[in-house]
């Protein structure tokens, strides 16, 4: 079979160029687009209520200021400051006491005596067990609100330039460890002359290089991160010693010693398994390189599901390993596309057996995606409303869907497979057993003059790569494999760009919780201030926010009611209408009307608001955005 090469369209020399280039500019803008519309990352704890309450008004000094979380945190000697209205610290400046108990999380700290009437800062900074920094600030007052000079902090802990900084770095780790995993697995199980193909050589030590570098990185500014955001603090000493000290630290340090014995897998896989021309001994090292090389990548992807989502939470016993497995499939689908799709490109060799065993790989990897990944959904969703309602869960729409776009591209390359046939490589190869002396003269290396026949060399050298780009591009199979694995890699592209954004984003589970999305996320102790949280949707333009409620102080009698509505940015938001009921309907006593008082831009209170007797109340809540725009939202406590 012969082929010639085609004469229309762009030359074929410049097809892998311009493929590059189109990937490269591609992961950049995908990045840039996802990095310019998230704000700092969110993490997986969240603040679910304070003593005092944001925005309470207190008639006596307290003795201290305590935060509840979600789920367990890391604090420091400043991860709580109280300032009185001039700056200065109300608090002892000591460590926060821990005030836990059982599963409810909390700390304090104790605040000076005699402190003077006024409205107080509380400033709050800690990092979530999942190593994402999380921090906030609210205001109480005693006696009276009153004016302060304290502003509260417009940027959160992981913003700003290092946060940007320290995202690209883990979207780069991810990267890494992607070709360095996908592309090792592709040489060792489906296409074992790679090994002496000096494209995926270079492929994998990219890989390589990148995910190492990236590691150095967010080791460095890992106290920055999750401290003062300032890129100098970088190389505090003190600041990288604290850094070991924590589970994010070690993990890190972890992966950076294994990378060291994934050099060396890879200096064997390149340096002797490729020089080896004995089958047996080859199989043999192919073994060995196999179990070694596995149990390196299984302790790298194991950094990331010890220190992320997957360590903590529900199930964190089975979700670890599952996300390893997961990591390790993604590796072995999205990696092994990188290598076949330079190998395709930039490599003349590959038959279309390597071909077939990597789509048989990539079928597995996408049982074990899909088993792993339903699993993974459920823990960190657990409902539909957050699956809809929640960052995460929209993410994780868009996750899926990338995937279904990418499995049904897969499925045109399959298509192109079954057709690949080795007839151009066969051609190819026949034409070079042709006698030389048709376009070559007799004897190359008779010629007397050593560097000349070594410039015949490397011109006939140059004249059969030429030659056999040329066959390989005029295959048609080739060419609609390729185009289709560049859109395979394109759509991977993005899904990893997504998938990063996941790891750096606080679960629907969690912010479901932490909105009161369940009872014990929002309905208080016996006898205690009532905080709750709740979020609406009126169906209108500006129509979703959430209203807080504080009712204080959560007994019998006469109670002081407060009413937060906070829009979906975050900022107080006045509606036209807001109305609140009282039912305690295991007593038939209800619902008690009440319409509290504007106070202030998104902040209404009523006063002397009667309890007439304990019980599980259930509180609605009636919001109206515009004239025809109204939602009633309920939620129960226990009250008295």
């Amino acid at each position: 079979m012969s082929a010639t090469a085609p004469h229309a369209g762009p030359s074929p020399i410049r097809r892998p160029i311009a493929a590059a280039a189109l990937l490269t500019a591609l992961v950049s803008l995908v990045f840039g687009l996802l990095l310019a519309g998230a704000g700092p990352a969110s993490a997986h704890a969240a603040l679910t209520g304070s003593d005092p309450a944001d925005g309470a008004v207190v008639d006596t000094a307290p003795k201290e200021v305590t935060l509840s979380f979600s789920e367990a945190i890391a604090v420091g000697d400043d991860s709580i400051r109280v300032l009185d209205p001039s700056g200065k610290r109300a608090d002892t400046d000591a460590e926060p006491k821990d005030l836990s108990e059982g599963s409810t999380v909390r700390y304090g700290v104790a605040l000076h005596s005699g402190l003077p009437d006024g409205t107080y800062t509380v400033a709050w900074q800690a990092i979530s067990a999942d190593s994402h920094p999380i921090s906030g600030a609210f205001t109480f007052s005693i006696g009276a609100p009153s004016d302060t000079t304290v502003a509260l902090p417009s940027q959160e802990a992981g913003g700003g330039p290092v946060g940007v900084v320290y995202d690209i770095a883990r979207y780069a780790a991810y990267g890494g460890f992607v070709l360095l995993v996908g592309g090792s697995a592709f040489v060792l199980v489906c296409w074992r002359g790679g090994a002496t193909a000096l494209p995926m050589q270079r492929l994998v030590v990219r890989g390589w290089l990148t995910l190492t570098a990236a590691t150095l990185v967010m080791l460095l500014l890992r106290n920055p991160y999750t401290g003062s955001g300032k890129f100098a603090d970088a190389f505090d000493l003190a600041g990288l010693q604290s850094v070991l000290d924590t589970k994010p630290g070690a993990a890190l340090v972890s992966r950076l010693l294994l990378l060291g014995a994934a050099a060396l897998f890879i200096a064997v896989l390149f340096g002797t398994y490729a020089r080896r021309e004995d089958e047996r001994e080859k199989k043999d090292l192919t073994f060995g390189l196999a179990v070694g090389g596995g149990v390196v990548a299984t302790g790298i992807a194991a950094t990331w599901a010890m220190s992320e989502h997957a360590s903590t939470g529900i199930q964190a016993n089975i979700a670890m390993p599952v996300d390893v497995l997961h990591l390790l499939a993604v590796a072995a689908w999205l990696g092994g596309l990188a290598s076949l799709l330079v190998a395709l490109y930039r490599t003349p060799d590959i038959g279309s057996a390597a071909v077939r065993r990597f789509s048989a790989v990539a079928f597995g990897s996408v049982v074990v995606l899909a088993a792993t990944g339903i699993y993974q959904s459920w823990r960190q969703v657990g409902s539909w409303s957050a699956l809809t309602g929640t960052r995460y869960g929209q993410l994780l729409i868009l996750k899926v869907a990338l995937i279904a776009v990418l499995l049904a591209v897969a499925w045109f390359s399959r298509r192109w497979t079954g057709r690949l046939t080795d007839s151009a490589v066969a051609s190819e190869d026949a034409s070079e057993e042709e006698p030389e002396s048709e376009s070559e003269p007799e004897s190359v290396s008779a010629d007397p003059d050593p560097e000349r026949a070594a410039q015949l060399a490397r011109q006939r050298a140059a004249l059969t790569a030429t030659k056999k780009k040329r066959i390989r591009d005029a295959d048609p199979q080739r060419s609609g494999l390729r185009r289709s694995v560049l859109a395979e890699a394109a759509v991977a592209v993005v899904l990893l760009a997504v998938t990063t954004m996941l790891t750096s984003t606080e679960p629907g589970r969690t912010e479901e919780e932490a909105a009161g999305g369940t009872p014990s996320a929002s309905a208080p102790a016996a006898g205690g201030p009532v905080n709750l949280k709740m979020p609406f949707d009126t169906g209108g333009q500006n129509g979703k926010g959430t209203v807080r409620i504080d009712i204080e102080p959560g007994r019998t009698g006469s109670n002081d009611l407060h009413v937060w509505i906070d829009g979906s940015d975050g900022k107080p938001m006045d509606v036209p209408e807001l109305k609140l009921a009282l039912t305690l309907e295991s007593k038939d006593i209800g619902p008690l009307p009440i319409v509290p008082d504007r106070l202030a831009e998104g902040h209404w209170s009523a006063s002397a608001v009667q309890i007439p007797m304990a019980g599980d109340w259930k509180i609605d809540v009636t919001v109206r955005t515009s004239d025809i725009d109204q939602v009633t939202i309920d939620k129960n406590a226990k009250i008295g």
